[in-house]
């Protein structure tokens, strides 16, 4: 994984001396049901989460410059929720924060690199985007970004007990990166 770095924030890949900051904000209740997973129980499980980002080279760190710490993480996935364009070359963001720095456009300016990147140096054709219907949060950052509402899904989340959950889908494509960053 490349690291990327913006203004504020440094992207880089997981290390195992992050545990205790991604336990930090894992444990609250406002971030891991939004994004699907339940609370972490303790720091050994946010390790085993660490192993599995390590694996899995496809979750970043965010790392706040300024406080040389890791305050979320943020996904480029292999996922195509639309299973009637496969044949595009596409990725599915996903991204949480700890709640100590909402409201600060964190989350905005790591998935903007993230999208940059992803079209000049990945080539991909398309990006995905989605949030859950009650995750209002993550809707403001998907728009902020440019993503544009393509469909809604009922899904059920197989690490929260199978909580059946409505999911908004967002894309963006290259051509209409390029068009709105002339």
């Amino acid at each position: 994984m490349k690291e990327l770095v913006t203004e504020r924030l440094i992207l880089r890949e997981w290390q195992q001396k992050d545990s205790k900051d991604l336990y930090e904000y894992a444990r609250n209740e406002l971030v891991g049901p939004s994004a699907g997973w339940p609370p972490h129980k303790n720091e050994e499980e946010s390790k085993e989460i660490i192993e599995m980002f390590i694996k899995d080279e496809d979750t970043y760190a965010i790392v706040l410059e300024s406080e040389n710490k890791v305050i979320g993480s943020i996904g480029l996935h292999d996922r195509k929720p639309d299973h009637t364009i496969t044949d595009l070359k596409q990725r599915e963001i996903g991204y949480v924060l700890n709640p100590k720095y909402w409201g600060k456009n964190i989350v905005p300016e790591a998935v903007n690199e993230l999208i940059k990147y992803s079209f000049t140096e990945l080539e991909l054709d398309l990006i995905w985007c989605g949030h859950f219907d009650f995750n209002g949060n993550s809707k403001r950052v998907v728009e902020k970004c440019g993503f544009r509402y393509k469909f809604t899904k009922n899904e059920k989340l197989k690490f929260l007990k199978n909580k059946e959950v409505t999911t908004l889908y967002y894309c963006i494509y290259k051509f209409e990166y390029y068009v709105s960053n002339l």
